[in-house]
Order: structure tokens, then C-alpha cells, then sequence
């Protein structure tokens, strides 16, 4: 065979066995729910804008707050999701009154509240409560025993309240809106994975119950991530980052330790929040040498997560 001849196959076949091996790997890849893509990742980190920063402390905002029995701190309000701290004082409630369109839920620091919601068995949540309403059920809170209660308090943005027709509740006034009767049809329902509440630390901490999603809705989500402590990834692993949406986490137990772009590594503790804007990558690891939980947040159940592609 001439020189030429062979040199032109050898070339040939090396092309075609590149082709298998890199379909090989492609399909490799997609079999393991990976996808290759571009990205538009934001040339300038985004920044941070109030309220929001990376970390707030829990025990910044109770020394902020130092004895005032009724207070409230708003720690996130972006285009999807709002959330805030919240101290009542014993004996204080709440109207009773619900979301038109989406679900509210929250997380009990400290203190006693009895819930009182639609089609359920009023029950008084503590400290690691979890409780969540969905849409159009009505509820009231009230802070019961001798000492103010303390919550986080997530909402999905702009979310409309609306109140009962009856004298159990009277709005507040608000400027530029009057309240006036109507007539609806049509409610949300508790699911087995959407439950009215989940005693953390009864049933995951104590009793073995396997952390997950605690809420998913179209609007919002809110995943129990739970492990042991370990040593923290390499740098080089700088986690995901999200397009159009934001996340932000409350620490339930432990320590959890944040690397977002552009910041120092954080150690939040448990009760701080942790937000990182779109755009940015991060990753979450548990430090220490003990449990550790976080409840990750965002308005994106099905959200896409972003990984920095092998060099």
C-alpha cells in the first residue's frame, strides 16, 4: 500500500475512534444527567442590594432588637421570595387570614405559637418547628406562654392577603386600598409531601426521620439538607450558580460553612441566614465535627443548577 494511502487511513481512523470516544463520553455524561451548554453567566457579579448581604447572624439581630417583645427584621425581599424575622409578644396574635395565590410557611426560633389553620387541630409549635399553609387556607398565630416567640417567616413576593368576612378578623388599613367583599371558589390542600408541620427535631434530629423537601410549590421550595460534619472541599470547588433566581438558606442545626463568589468563606450557625444573588457561584459544606442542617430556599422548584464544566 502506498505511503500516502496508509498515512490518509491511520488519520482517518484516529478521526473516527476521536468521534467514538468523545460520543462515548457525551452519552456517558447525559446518563448521568449531565448536559453540556453555555451559559450567561453575568460578566460582573451581582451585587448585593438591601436588605440583602451574605450573611445575617441570628445572634446580631436579637442584640439589635434587645427588649422590645414585638419586632420584626426583613432579611430577604427580592423579585420572588420575601422573608423576615419576626418577634411576638406573649399573648400577641395575628389576624386571622390567608394568601390569595400562594403558600406562606415558617420556622420557629424560639418561644411557643399556637396555630390555629382551616381543617386542622390547632397545635402549638416550638422551637425547630416547621409549618407551612398553602393558598387560601386560612390561619392565626399567637404567641402563648410567658416569653415573646420568634419565627422566620417566608412569603412568596407581593403575595396578597386576604381576610375572612366575618368579624374573627379586621384588616389593618392600608394606603391606597380598601377592603371590599367577594366571593371565590377553590383552596390548596396539604399533600404527604406538603405536610402542616414538621417537628425537626422530634422527628429528624431524635427520631431518625430522613431530611427532604419540606415545601414545593410552583412558587417556592424549601429542601432539609442534613449530614455529618466533614472536611471542607477544595477551593477549586466552587459549587453552582443559579440564572434567574436567588437562594438563601436558614441553619437549623450546626455549622454550615458557605463559599460564594467574591466573599470570604462563611460559617453561619444555627438561626443565621445566608443569601447569595443569581449569578453567583457557591457551594455549602458542614463543618464541625457534628450534625448539620440547612433548610435551602428559593422561588425555582425545578431550578437549573450551574456547574463549572471540567477544564
Amino acid at each position: 500500500m502506498h505511503r500516502s494511502t496508509r498515512t490518509t487511513l491511520l488519520v482517518l481512523a484516529i478521526s473516527i475512534l476521536s468521534l467514538i470516544s468523545l460520543t462515548t463520553l457525551m452519552s456517558a455524561a447525559q446518563g448521568r444527567g449531565q448536559v453540556a451548554a453555555l451559559a450567561p453567566k453575568p460578566a460582573q457579579l451581582t451585587p448585593y442590594t438591601a436588605p440583602h448581604k451574605p450573611h445575617w447572624k441570628l445572634s446580631e439581630v436579637l442584640a439589635q432588637n434587645a427588649g422590645k417583645p414585638s419586632w420584626s427584621v426583613t432579611v430577604v425581599d427580592d423579585a420572588h421570595l420575601k422573608a423576615q424575622y419576626i418577634a411576638m409578644a406573649p399573648g400577641e396574635s395575628t389576624p386571622k387570614r390567608f394568601y390569595a395565590d400562594n403558600p406562606a410557611w415558617w420556622v420557629v426560633q424560639d418561644g411557643q405559637i399556637r396555630f390555629t389553620i382551616d381543617g386542622q387541630e390547632p397545635f402549638v409549635a416550638t422551637k425547630g418547628f416547621l409549618v407551612q399553609v398553602p393558598y387560601r387556607i386560612p390561619f392565626q398565630m399567637e404567641t402563648v406562654g410567658e416569653k415573646s416567640s420568634v419565627r422566620f417567616e417566608v412569603t412568596v413576593a407581593g403575595a396578597s392577603l386576604l381576610y375572612p368576612n366575618d368579624a374573627s378578623s379586621k384588616p389593618k388599613p392600608i394606603d391606597g386600598v380598601q377592603f371590599v367583599p367577594v366571593t371565590f371558589t377553590g383552596r390548596g390542600a396539604y399533600t404527604d409531601q406538603n405536610r402542616p408541620f414538621l417537628d425537626f427535631e422530634t422527628q429528624v434530629v431524635k427520631g431518625g426521620q430522613r431530611a427532604g423537601a419540606f415545601v414545593t410549590d410552583d412558587r417556592g421550595f424549601a429542601n432539609l439538607i442534613r449530614g455529618r460534619g466533614a472536611a471542607p472541599p477544595p477551593e477549586t470547588d466552587k459549587g453552582h450558580f443559579h440564572l434567574d433566581y436567588a437562594e438563601f438558606w436558614y441553619v437549623m442545626e450546626g455549622q454550615i460553612d458557605y463559599l460564594i463568589e467574591g466573599m470570604p468563606l462563611i460559617s453561619a450557625l444555627q438561626g443565621d441566614v445566608v443569601y447569595v444573588p443569581k449569578g453567583r457561584y457557591h457551594r455549602a459544606s458542614i463543618g464541625g465535627q457534628g450534625m448539620g442542617t440547612r433548610l435551602a430556599i428559593n422561588g425555582y422548584p425545578n431550578g437549573l443548577h450551574n456547574y463549572r464544566a471540567p477544564e
